[in-house]
């Protein structure tokens, strides 16, 4: 039985003990992992996701159960710090020793700390493991108990350093960021796209400083602030450094194997180190004289030494490797492709940038204008997939090169083709190398879901950001084959949302149980509840009151539920307007009630901190000052954002504010299969950003441009133009019947941008529908709309004159006591909640 002895249990590690499982006949082979953290490996990945919860078992790569099921021998909380080649033994930091055949070296990387007098000091930590933000999280309430205006900084401008200063400004201390080099994350974006990300993260509240290379740490034993230059200091209380990477190289020194001039233990393309019995993967190794730092690459490195091992000689990986990536950065799209900053000036730049939406687009195109070389996505990435695809499989591209980032003008088009154009040998999941043959095989053996592909291939379970595109390739298969793709909410109603909803109506059924008796099956879930309670509301314009037991943890309390479990209160603001009477009432109601208030994007103000059994009387004194729900909890109407238009503004083209406060009383309360927005611009400049929300209205000499299916959020979309030039009433009138058709006809929690972008035909289609009443509905849209608005009731009003709903707001069953467990600290003279670990 040979012995293979894994040193190093991170997400490298853990991949090559997971696909040697996989291939192997575990009867021939002993698996001994040693890894120097006190836990089993985890995701480093979303390692930022922990700042919010500090749960560690959701970063979990696989429970500890995993590697005994297996036949595999985990020993963590300890390091390795010898290697005895001739003899062929380990030796551990507790003195004992193993023997070993074969030795897979995933000893990842550390934290480079660059050699900067006084980083030493209390209050300089590094980002790298779970240990790591505790210590930080930590020493953030350490000094917010001692001053409430603490400042901290980040070193280094990579994503990680970009990840590290949201979660920091989140729990309370002002941060900046500070980047040797002239700008952000230099080796992925140019110079533009660095500016675009630069404006979102200062609009977040993180302070950029570039250019600025630090000579000195500031301090008597803890640090005070950063020297830059004789005349330059930055007053901070806190250091997080993430300066990048270095390779743990030092067994592979100490044992004699070949290392890099600058680090990285050298291996071959079969991954073997200069000693046939060793093996080097993942950040730690040096190939192609690169250590690359994405996990997919580390990923294949693990499977090449598998095959290795198990004597597939050619297993090899490829000369050059795919180092394109998509991140979601402080909830900013961020990705790059390809030759994505046109080093090798081989390629002509096309180039669009909207400032109004903060995104910036590039890609690079061969000169004959026939290939596609590489480019650049910022603040919309929802397109990378397919573009990563052309890229790395040479695929044509459209006559007109620039349809790629701007879509084929009209909406007629698909500018990118269909996923089943692909090549069956396209790796559409990079961090399991799963191909696009390799789905359809299983979708032709019968496997039909997601969840199904995920299971028997891998698929989806990395990083999750080929999921759209898998979703895609599922459904266009089964298309092609002849089959009905349905919808299905969920496993008790075999049916899809559009189908429920005509059940419901024709029917006349009122109630999910009368539902699920009928048309469906088991108890329901999580899914199907708030999905049948959604479309009660948009049919028969009921409240969230009234099947209060279907409804999500939000719409159930009309609040929405903050990290510490209080609530947040919005009343609504018809179109931004307010007067003084209105703001001093809130201002009063807000000390009242000790409460956090924030001005919202949307125009409104928002009040935290709510304990839920308050929040009648909230409700109560807002209602009796003329105030009403402002559903910022629930799926419907959020806001009309306007600007002042021409009652103000000497640009102004006509009175947007009005028209906002007019449209916006018009749909509140309505609910619909996700929130929507509304924007009224009193002129091009476009002060309302009326283009990025659900719909939204620009003046223009003649009338109104009304445009449709936009939408801000994670993956945001322009709006397209419906119509030009059209008066109040038609402007009107257009957007009821917008607003009806997308609620009949969406999916569960789909967006109106996601929506028109799967609707056969597009703009112009829908078009046909509310302009030209090409399917003879319009009439029925009218007065479904018509019945919606006449019918309107606020919650809040309803829940403070039923002494039954009332009763729903204590926090505990059978007794009138407060929740005691609710601990706030203090910011910028209001408060925020204590952080879940203090």
């Amino acid at each position: 039985m040979k012995t293979i002895l894994v040193i190093g249990n991170g997400m490298v590690g853990y991949k090559f003990c997971e696909k040697f499982v996989a291939k192997a006949d575990l009867t021939e082979f002993k698996l001994i992992v040693f890894g120097e953290e006190p836990r089993p490996a985890y995701d480093r990945v979303h390692l930022s996701e922990y700042f919010a919860d500090q749960n560690a078992e959701r970063l979990s790569m696989a429970p500890r159960s995993w590697y005994e099921e297996n036949g595999i021998e985990l020993i963590t909380n300890e390091r390795v710090t010898d290697i005895h080649r001739t003899n062929k033994t380990i030796t551990t930091i507790s003195d004992k020793e193993y023997s070993y055949d074969y030795i897979i070296l995933a000893t990842g990387s550390s934290a480079f700390v660059p050699p900067i007098p006084g980083v030493e000091k209390d209050g300089v930590f590094v980002y790298r493991t779970i240990e790591d933000l505790d210590a930080t999280m930590a020493y953030v309430e350490e000094i917010k108990k001692q001053k409430p205006d603490g400042k901290a900084a980040i070193l280094g401008g990579g994503l990680l350093g970009l990840e590290a200063g949201k979660a920091i400004i989140d729990m309370g201390l002002d941060v900046s960021v500070v980047e040797f080099a002239p700008r952000l994350m230099p080796r992925q974006l140019d110079n533009d796209a660095s500016k675009v990300l630069q404006g979102k993260l200062e609009d977040l509240g993180i302070g950029i400083l570039l250019n600025k290379g630090t000579q000195n740490i500031e301090g008597d034993g803890a640090i005070t602030g950063m020297k830059f230059s004789k005349d330059e200091t930055l007053p901070v209380d806190m250091l997080l450094v993430s300066a990048g990477i270095r390779p743990r190289d030092e067994l592979a020194k100490t044992c004699g194997l070949e290392v890099g001039t600058r680090g990285g233990i050298l291996v071959t393309n079969d991954m073997k180190t200069s000693d046939d019995n060793i093996y080097a993967i993942g950040e730690c190794a040096l190939l192609n004289q690169m250590i690359y730092g994405l996990v997919a690459p580390g990923y294949d490195m693990a499977g090449v030494a598998v095959d290795q091992i198990l004597g597939e000689i050619e297993a090899s990986m490829p000369t050059s490797i795919d180092m394109s990536t998509k991140l979601k950065l402080s909830g900013i799209d961020v990705a790059s492709f390809g030759d994505a900053l046109n080093e090798s000036k081989e390629g002509i730049s096309i180039v669009y940038e909207n400032k109004f939406q903060g995104i910036y687009k590039t890609i690079n195109v061969s000169k004959d204008g026939k290939s596609l070389l590489g480019g650049i996505l910022v603040g919309d990435a929802s397109d990378y997939n397919m573009l990563h695809q052309i890229f790395l499989n040479g695929l044509a591209i459209p006559e007109n090169p620039e349809d790629l980032i701007l879509g084929s003008r009209g909406g007629e088009g698909v500018s990118m083709g269909s996923v089943l154009d692909l090549p069956d040998e396209a790796v559409v999941c990079s961090c399991e190398s799963v191909t696009k043959g390799a789905i359809c095989c299983k979708i032709e053996e019968g496997v039909d879901t997601l969840k199904g592909l995920a299971a028997d291939t891998k698929v989806t379970t990395g990083c999750g950001g080929c999921k759209p595109m898998v979703q895609d390739i599922l459904d266009e298969t089964l298309k092609a084959s002849g089959k009905t793709v349905k919808q299905n909410i969920c496993e008790h109603f075999d049916y899809s949302r559009q189908e429920l909803f005509d059940i419901i109506t024709m029917k006349g059924i009122k109630s999910y149980d009368e539902m699920l008796d009928s048309h469906g099956k088991g108890n329901g879930c999580e899914i199907c509840k708030p999905a049948l309670a959604s479309l009660f509301a948009s049919i028969y314009n009921e409240t969230a009151n009234e099947q209060e037991t279907i409804q999500d943890s939000n719409d159930r309390f009309l609040a929405n539920i903050q990290r510490n479990g209080t609530y947040s209160v919005v009343p609504r603001v018809a179109g931004g307007e307010i007067t003084p009477q209105q703001l001093i009432v809130l201002g009063e109601i807000a000390k009242k009630y000790d409460l956090y208030t924030k001005i919202t994007g949307g125009q409104r103000i928002d009040m935290f901190g709510a304990r839920l059994d308050e929040l009648p009387k909230i409700w109560k004194d807002l209602i009796d000052e003329g105030f009403e729900s402002g559903h910022a909890y629930g799926k419907s109407l959020r806001t009309v954002k306007s600007c002042v238009g021409s009652t103000w503004c000497r640009y102004g083209m006509d009175e947007s504010v009005s028209f906002a406060i007019e449209v916006e009383n018009r749909y509140k309360g309505i609910r619909s299969p996700h929130k929507f927005k509304g924007g009224v611009s009193g002129c091009i400049r476009e002060c309302a950003e009326a283009r990025c929300k659900d719909f939204g209205m620009i003046a223009v000499e003649g009338g109104w441009n009304l445009y449709v299916a936009g939408n801000g959020g994670a993956n945001p979309k322009h709006a397209e133009l419906l119509a030009e030039k059209i008066d109040n009433e038609t402007v009107v009138k257009y957007v009821d019947r917008f607003l009806m058709f997308y609620i009949k006809t969406a999916l569960p929690l789909q967006r109106t941008a996601a929506w028109l972008d799967k609707l056969e035909g597009g703009i112009e289609y829908l078009k046909d529908v509310v302009i030209n009443d090409s399917l003879g509905i319009c009439e029925d849209l009218d007065k479904e709309m018509a019945g919606l608005i006449d019918t309107y009731k606020c919650e809040w009003k309803q829940a403070i004159e039923n002494i039954e709903i009332q009763n729903r707001y204590s926090h505990f069953v059978n007794s009138e006591e407060i929740d005691e467990n609710l601990n706030f600290v203090p910011l910028r003279e209001q408060k925020m909640p204590e952080l879940w670990n203090a």
